[in-house]
């Protein structure tokens, strides 16, 4: 699915006053934020837009910020639109950022870009009808079998697990699909599975297995290798039994999530963003259940990107 709402340009980014405190965490807090924002997210289906639309609705409902949802191909559009200005806020996993950072892969050039904080970890799906043959990667041969859609972090995942997994791609019947056209592609057949890299638990993949029983393709034998090749960023995870109506635990890849924005972004509009991030974050849990998971012990911890000043101001002042 493509944007849902037209570019944004850098001049969005004029600031307005908006007094008043956060409750919750941090009930002190007032200063500055955008008078508007575009949040780069992904799939309708997919838990970015979940977050993304939640926090869109906060920004607007306490702080009266003009603040727009894009519903976007995954990490590494969403970093394009970062990088040309159409975006102020975008999700991503860490392995497209470090790409972006240094220029590498689908990035031309280096990325001006920082972070705001350490959100969320996804983790790498290998989605199958649960009667599936499929026990691991080498049984894709042959099958139709759904990479991401183009421009996404699960893109990214799905070939780079494919290459560690010594599959090259001539051997499968690929397709390039996102989750909400995925799910519909394995309910009804039109493809044998399907690779995902999102958070548990991912809202589409859930409604999916409450009427279609699936399985997940452990993914744990390639997690070193990318490690050794990628960098830290990646890490054994585990998708736990009973997510999606799993009958055992399924050993698999996970990567760090992380908010980022463009490095000219104000200090202080970086510094309400984050704020509002921890001071809203009971009413954020209610509407999108991955933002309970921020957690103020890991948030900082994004590299490959730096975090941006405003950013680090707000955790300086809150460990204070």
């Amino acid at each position: 699915m493509r944007r849902t709402i037209g570019a944004v340009t850098a001049a969005l980014l004029a600031l307005g006053t908006l007094a008043g405190c956060f409750g919750g965490e941090d009930s002190s807090w007032s200063g500055r934020l955008p008078d508007r924002l575009t949040i780069a997210t992904g799939g309708t289906t997919g838990i970015y837009h979940g977050y993304g639309q939640a926090l869109a609705d906060v920004l607007a409902e306490q702080h009266g910020v003009e603040a727009e949802v894009l519903s976007t191909g995954g990490s590494v559009e969403n970093l394009t639109l970062l990088a040309d200005g159409e975006a102020q806020l975008a999700f991503s996993a860490a392995d497209a950022v470090a790409d972006a950072v240094h220029g590498m892969g689908a990035f031309d050039a280096p990325v001006d870009l920082r972070a705001l904080g350490r959100v969320y970890d996804d983790f790498a799906h290998l989605v199958v009808p649960a009667e599936s043959s499929v026990e691991e990667l080498a049984d894709l041969r042959g099958r139709r079998v759904s990479v991401g859609a183009t421009g996404s972090g699960t893109s990214l995942i799905a070939r780079r697990v494919l290459a560690a997994g010594r599959l090259p791609e001539s051997d499968l019947r690929v397709v390039e699909l996102g989750i909400t056209e995925s799910l519909d592609a394995l309910s009804t057949g039109r493809i044998d599975a399907f690779f995902w890299s999102g958070g548990l638990r991912t809202p589409g993949l859930v409604e999916l297995a409450e009427d279609t029983p699936v399985r997940l393709v452990p993914l744990d034998g390639v997690v070193d290798e990318l490690r050794d090749r990628y960098g830290q960023g990646y890490r054994h995870g585990t998708v736990p039994e009973g997510t999606y109506g799993l009958e055992a635990d399924v050993e698999t890849l996970a990567v760090p999530n992380i908010l980022v924005v463009p490095t000219d972004l104000p200090d202080d509009a970086a510094h309400g963003l984050v704020a509002t991030l921890f001071g809203a974050r009971t009413v954020l849990a209610e509407r999108a259940a991955a933002a309970q998971l921020l957690d103020r012990t890991r948030v900082i911890y994004t590299e490959p990107a730096s975090l941006h000043d405003g950013a680090l101001r707000y955790f300086r002042e809150v460990k204070d």
